[in-house]
Formats: structure tokens, C-alpha cells, sequence
């Protein structure tokens, strides 16, 4: 279960980062920043805060409308950054996140002295201190609430992007390929969301 070990032992302001959409033909990538500044929050709601992957889209989208409303109590910081698809084109799906990343720590309301990020990549030029933790998301509480930040909104960016492109399927797969979303690409070709540096939109080109 993630506690707060890892940000005890920095003892600094110290901000949780993690990424969703790294794997998807479509969309962008997105990170979330969360900085817990009371530890002191009711015990209940932190316990529940862990790896998105491993919570219901509905249990995901509850704890995530009760971070914006401790980030108005001033308890907690967030950030959301994100990286295009034309982007991840660009410079690569690796340095596409790390950009994501720095956006969204640079998008909080505090700076933060250091950051844990989930995984084993380091990204350069960031903002503060780093250090990478594998599977952060199952350990940190800090990285776990960014991960479902990063989550839900990317969540809620694709839904969005399904009523622009209601031919792939984004609100139920999120931009991964799935049938239905193989199917789109077959009849209707690709979207200007597609990543085609990604091998299976090649194929479409």
C-alpha cells in the first residue's frame, strides 16, 4: 500500500509525478504533479489513494473530484501537463512525457524542492531534484494521487476527443488499439490525434 515513506526520508516540499497515455495510437500523453501538503488529511482518503490501474474508473473519478476539492482547502497542490501527438512525433513518446512532466510541475501553485517519479527513466533540465521509483505508484501516496490525476483527465480529454472523431471508439478505449478503434481506422483513416510515428498508424498511412 503507498504511504508516505519515501517523501518522510526527503524531507523536502516534495512533489509525486506520474504519467498515463504512453501506449496509445492516439492523443496525447499526460502527467500529473501532486504535492500533499497536510499529511494530516482524513486517514480514510488517503488509504484509498493508490496505482490507477488498480481502482475503478468510478472510484478513480471520485478520488480525483476529492483532490481538486483539497487543493481548495489548500491541502493539496496539483498540476497537469501534456505533450500532443504531433509532439510525440517529433521527439518520441520517451521525451514527450518527460516534456509532459516538466508542464505539469511547472503548472502547480508552490515549487517544489524535489521530485519522485514513477518508473525508472530520469528526465534532464527538471525543474527540481529527482529521483525515479519503480512501480512509485504502488509505493508513494504523492506519486499514486498523480498517477489518477493523470488518469481521469486524460480520461476526460479522450472522451471529449470521441465526440470530434466518433469513428475510433476514444471514449471506451482511450486511444488504445482495439478492435473497434482498428475498425475506425480501416473505414474512416486516421485523425489528426494519431501518432504516425507509431508502427500501426504507418500501416494506415
Amino acid at each position: 500500500m503507498p504511504s508516505f515513506e519515501i517523501e518522510e526520508s526527503i524531507d523536502k516540499v516534495v512533489v509525486g509525478v506520474d504519467e498515463a497515455g504512453r501506449g496509445p495510437w492516439a492523443g496525447p500523453v499526460v502527467a500529473g504533479a501532486v504535492v500533499i501538503l497536510n499529511r494530516k488529511m482524513d486517514k480514510l482518503f488517503l488509504d484509498s489513494l493508490n496505482d490507477s490501474k488498480k481502482l475503478s474508473a468510478k472510484k478513480r473519478e471520485m478520488l480525483y473530484e476529492r483532490l481538486l476539492l483539497e487543493e481548495k482547502k489548500g491541502n493539496v497542490a496539483i498540476g497537469v501537463g501534456q505533450a500532443s501527438s504531433e509532439e510525440i512525433d517529433e521527439i518520441n513518446i520517451l521525451q514527450a512525457t518527460f516534456l509532459a512532466m516538466k508542464r505539469a510541475v511547472k503548472g502547480l501553485s508552490i515549487s517544489p524542492e524535489f521530485a519522485i517519479i514513477d518508473g525508472n527513466q530520469t528526465p534532464k533540465d527538471f525543474p527540481c531534484g529527482v529521483k525515479t521509483v519503480i512501480q512509485g505508484d504502488g509505493k508513494s501516496i504523492s506519486i499514486a494521487a498523480s498517477s489518477i490525476v493523470a488518469k481521469v483527465y486524460r480520461d476526460r480529454l479522450m472522451n471529449d476527443l470521441a465526440k470530434k472523431y466518433p469513428f475510433y471508439g476514444f471514449e471506451k478505449n482511450a486511444g488504445y488499439g482495439t478492435k473497434l478503434h482498428i475498425e475506425g481506422l480501416k473505414k474512416h483513416g486516421i485523425t489528426p490525434e494519431h501518432r504516425k510515428s507509431y508502427k500501426p498508424i504507418k500501416a494506415f498511412l
